[in-house]
């Protein structure tokens, strides 16, 4: 397996001639797409049509809940199995700042995947789909240019299956809860933009 994901890695991985506006874009990705999950998260909870923000609610909910799985189980998965990444063994090429820490499973992959994958189960699957579209991007940018090893991605990608099964599990027993009293938190300490009618109650 260790073989398959060394030359995984150099099949995908950036060299010397590889052209500067590869790279860039490359970089583009791999720093700024995941962007994209914050900025949902909170465009979902404030703004909306009435007929739907319940619903858009308890998908940011769901998802949040997923996502702390997900970061709980990649930083046990990182200490139980660490793994030095492609540059601080001497190879490939690095096109990208990044402390030689351990790379598996990816926390950017981790994050993007399980956001795809809450989207596809909780949401529209087209919107999943984009999703998923990003984060194969952001996971072959993050491979190009010498941060990752393929494996790191697709350990991602398990452990945000994962976290959103366990997340509807746990969703069973206790969403309701959960929305009523985040509700009425979010009523009291956003009180003033909503009766300016800026966001959502």
């Amino acid at each position: 397996m260790e073989d398959l994901n060394r030359a995984l890695f150099l099949w995908v991985n950036a060299s010397t001639a590889s052209p500067g506006w590869l790279i860039d874009l490359a970089t583009f990705f791999a720093r700024d797409v995941i962007a994209i999950v914050p900025l949902l998260i909170v465009g979902l909870w404030l703004w909306g049509p009435r007929s739907q923000l319940t619903s858009q609610r308890v998908l940011v909910l769901k998802t949040g809940v997923a996502l702390l799985y997900a970061l709980a189980i990649s930083w046990c998965l990182g200490h139980l199995f660490p793994h030095p990444r492609p540059f601080a063994i001497g190879l490939g090429h690095q096109f990208l700042s990044h402390a030689p820490d351990d790379s598996y499973p990816s926390d950017h992959g981790t994050v993007i995947f399980t956001f795809a994958i809450a989207f596809i189960c909780w949401h529209r699957i087209w919107s999943g789909v984009v999703l998923m579209i990003a984060g194969a991007a952001i996971a072959w940018s993050r491979i190009y240019l010498g941060v990752h090893w393929p494996l790191d991605m697709l350990g991602g990608m398990l452990v945000g299956l994962l976290s959103c099964l366990f997340a509807q599990i746990l969703w069973q027993y206790c969403g309701t809860t959960l929305l009523a009293r985040l509700s009425s938190v979010y009523r009291a300490l956003f009180a003033f933009p909503i009766s300016k009618g800026w966001i959502r109650d």
